[in-house]
């Protein structure tokens, strides 16, 4: 592994610290006019998915973690593991479903993804930015409901809930942000 300084931190690199994995999602470096000068982060942890804040000494060295990500298909859920396969080989990997809770809301049968593994272990998956999902559920529209004005919750095939405008009904595609779970657009 290659070891790493606190002065080449950047968002999205992966760190070992206390014997776990962690992505660097934001970073600043502080320089009080008193005491030495440190790194302010907020990392996320990649197999627990908690967020912590942690403050390191400037020029402090640690593991920069490799972590491998391999574009693979989702192929359909088997009760104990969701199974895909990777395009290239045709290889079968079933993941369990506490390791990818995150997705699960956006996840659909044939669709691409991103595996993340770290020294062959599964830690999770990425999905794509937007995805577009089917309203299964949702209150019907009111004449006289304005486009722009207020929202309902509609409930997607996957069951995720998102909050839409009123003009929204059920069996409507919509294209959702997988990053905040929000609606963006119809599809």
């Amino acid at each position: 592994m290659a070891t790493i300084s606190t002065a080449q931190f950047k968002t999205g690199l992966t760190i070992e610290v206390d014997n776990a994995i962690w992505r660097i999602i934001n970073f600043q470096h502080v320089k009080p006019g008193k005491g030495g000068a440190f790194v302010r982060t907020k990392l996320k942890n990649l197999r627990t998915g908690a967020v912590q804040d942690k403050t390191f000494r400037s020029g402090a060295k640690m593991e920069q973690a490799q972590i491998d990500t391999r574009t693979m298909q989702y192929l359909y859920s088997d009760g104990s593991g969701y199974v895909f396969m990777d395009m290239d080989t045709y290889e079968q990997l079933s993941v369990p479903g506490d390791k990818i809770k995150d997705a699960l809301n956006y996840l659909q049968e044939n669709m691409e993804v991103s595996i993340v593994q770290y020294e062959n272990e599964v830690i999770g998956i990425e999905v794509p930015n937007t995805v577009t999902l089917e309203v299964s559920e949702t209150e019907p529209s009111i004449k006289g409901n304005t486009a722009s004005g207020g929202s309902k919750p509609a409930t997607m095939t996957t069951g995720l809930i998102v909050q839409v405008p009123f003009f929204v009904n059920a069996g409507d595609k919509l294209v959702i942000n997988t990053t905040d779970g929000t609606y963006i657009s119809r599809a």
